[in-house]
């Protein structure tokens, strides 16, 4: 069997695996949260929360405070059913590889 045949190449990235992983924990996080927790640029950080949403995997939340807008983040069933595969497949290449 292919090691690597089960896992997400969506989550290849290191950034997109630390959205996800924030998402898992948290109902939902901001925009500006995201980017302090990841140490990543805006226009890195909005790139990869793009192709997560374009997959299904989070979903947007834009709003205001204030006058500021708001931009949160959340993860759908969708997401966390293939992030929680993609770590299955991590734990068993490690467990089954030799």
């Amino acid at each position: 069997m292919n090691p690597i045949g089960n896992l997400n190449k969506i989550f290849e990235s290191r950034i997109r695996l630390g959205v996800m992983s924030v998402l898992m924990v948290n109902n939902e996080v901001n925009f500006n949260d995201l980017k302090q927790m990841l140490e990543v640029t805006d226009g890195n950080l909005a790139s990869h929360l793009n192709t997560l949403e374009e997959n299904g995997y989070i979903k947007v939340y834009k709003g205001f405070i204030g006058r500021k807008t708001n931009t949160t983040y959340a993860i759908t069933t969708a997401g966390e059913k293939a992030f929680k595969g993609h770590l299955a497949a991590l734990e068993h290449m490690i467990k089954f590889t030799k």
